[in-house]
């Protein structure tokens, strides 16, 4: 049941990813790979203060916020904007990420 809760939430999840980079990623920065993981790490703070239960953390937090973020495509929208352009994507990525998961957190506890 529990593999099923996890597909079911990536089946969701992964489509919405597919759209935001397409519609929003730019040569300049890939706001729609920035915007997926930035959104997901706040949902998956908010689901973590939550403690939900073992199937709808599987459905929410690994099957959706898993499907729904993406760290190879982070990975590699970063190596092709180069050194500097690429650090600065990494750092920006990982700093409103992790901003995000504490909002989430702090705002469902």
């Amino acid at each position: 049941m529990t593999l099923l809760l996890v597909a079911l939430g990536a089946a969701v999840g992964a489509p919405l990813r597919l759209v935001a980079g397409h519609l929003l990623d730019r040569a300049e920065l890939p706001w729609g790979t920035l915007a997926v993981n930035v959104v997901g790490s706040t949902l998956l703070g908010a689901f973590s203060a939550l403690a939900l239960s073992g199937s709808a953390s599987a459905l929410l937090g690994t099957g959706f916020c898993g499907g729904l973020t993406t760290y190879s495509a982070f990975a590699v929208k970063a190596h092709e904007h180069r050194w500097a352009a690429g650090a600065g994507y990494v750092v920006l990525t990982l700093a409103l990420s992790l901003a995000g998961c504490a909002l989430g957190f702090a705002l469902a506890a």
